[in-house]
């Protein structure tokens, strides 16, 4: 605790410290909140350990979360709302930087808790889902005319399929250092018959028919605040990921995560399959926030992006497999297999249901 304290008093924080304590159900990052009494008022503070093992450009990472959320203070002041609620406001430490270092080389940043805010972990309704996609979405609005370029790609080629596709999956295929490809020809074989769909995206990027913007890149239903009262979409957290890229990377994820009638390692894959009704939900709230500042190829696309987004992460399960599960975190030994077959279910239920996933998109 003696530690912590140092670390609390390198920030700017306002009144006499009541209590520190861990907070949260984060993997990467270890987060505490921080209560302290300012003449009367209480006041709270998140303070994150961040895991440079993750981030390891954390000057890199700073500068783009810094940039985005006091542009989007002056966006939503702009626009009646409350800078204080409805984006993260961090906090600089008392020399002037926008995070402490501390003698072991841990690196700790800090902002304002948002208050009378909760989070979930599970979409339970289309409601819900419908709300996360008015966050995201009002998200995507306020940063239109961001100028992404000047972020910086803290994963350079995150969800750049076809790199993936050639750099990746290729390379892990033909290396089969754990001699698994026997075991999945079906799935290698479905990868291999969609190569053209990985580089659609990025042709259209290159082409100029899909603009660059400033991307989530994690759009888990859990990294929106809902108000505790009325359970109104607040704000989007966890902005470590956020880049440039396409808008299309964050709605064909959000797809891909909330619209999946089964958790994403499900074994029995029958049981796979895009819901519709939550597709409609969420594109409703995405597109009644950001649909206007959207342009006609973008809108065309947006039913595509959730198939490309989910047959990526089935490729990147699969890819990881073939490695010998040295990326994402298993319970078993065929859980990425698993994971992939999952995916790929969703993929071909998508293919199937693609004519009426655009035209509900069409029709909002």
């Amino acid at each position: 605790m003696e530690n912590l304290l140092h670390i609390l008093e390198s920030f700017n924080f306002k009144g006499d410290l009541i209590e520190c304590k861990i907070f949260g159900s984060g993997h990467i990052n270890t987060t505490y909140i921080a209560t302290y009494n300012d003449n009367g008022t209480e006041k709270k503070y998140i303070v994150q350990k961040v895991n440079t093992n993750v981030f390891k450009n954390i000057d890199a990472l700073m500068d783009n979360v810094f940039a985005v959320t006091s542009f989007l203070r002056e966006k939503i002041k702009e626009n009646g709302g409350n800078p204080n609620r409805e984006t993260l406001h961090y906090i600089k430490t008392n020399s002037g930087d926008k995070y402490y270092r501390d003698s072991n080389g841990d690196c700790y940043r800090a902002y304002r808790f948002v208050d009378k805010s909760k989070s979930c972990d599970s979409v339970d309704s289309p409601e819900i889902f419908e709300k996360s996609g008015i966050a995201f979405g009002r998200f995507q609005k306020y940063l239109s005319d961001f100028p992404a370029t000047t972020l910086n790609e803290t994963i350079p080629n995150f969800h750049n399929t076809i790199w993936r596709f050639e750099n990746e999956f290729i390379p892990a295929l033909e290396a089969d250092i754990q001699d698994r490809a026997k075991e999945c020809r079906d799935e290698i074989e479905f990868v291999i018959q969609r190569r053209n769909d990985c580089s659609k995206l990025v042709n259209l990027i290159e082409s100029g028919e899909l603009p660059i913007r400033v991307t989530h890149n994690d759009t888990k239903l859990n990294n929106v605040m809902f108000d505790e009262d009325t359970d109104d979409a607040i704000c989007v957290i966890d902005l470590d990921t956020v880049m440039p890229g396409l808008a299309l990377y964050d709605f064909g994820d959000s797809i891909r995560f909330g619209a999946n009638t089964c958790a994403e390692d499900e074994k029995d894959v029958s049981k796979v399959a895009i819901n519709l009704d939550y597709f409609e939900a969420y594109a409703r709230g995405f597109l009644s926030e950001a649909g206007k500042s959207f342009n006609q190829c973008e809108i065309d696309n947006l039913a595509f992006s959730a198939k490309l987004m989910t047959f990526e992460c089935g490729m990147r399960f699969l890819t990881d497999y073939l490695n010998g599960d040295t990326y994402f975190k298993i319970h078993y030994p065929q859980h990425n297999l698993d994971r992939a077959r999952n995916q790929f279910a969703l993929v071909k239920d998508m293919e199937d249901k693609m004519g009426k996933m655009e035209e509900i998109v069409r029709n909002l």
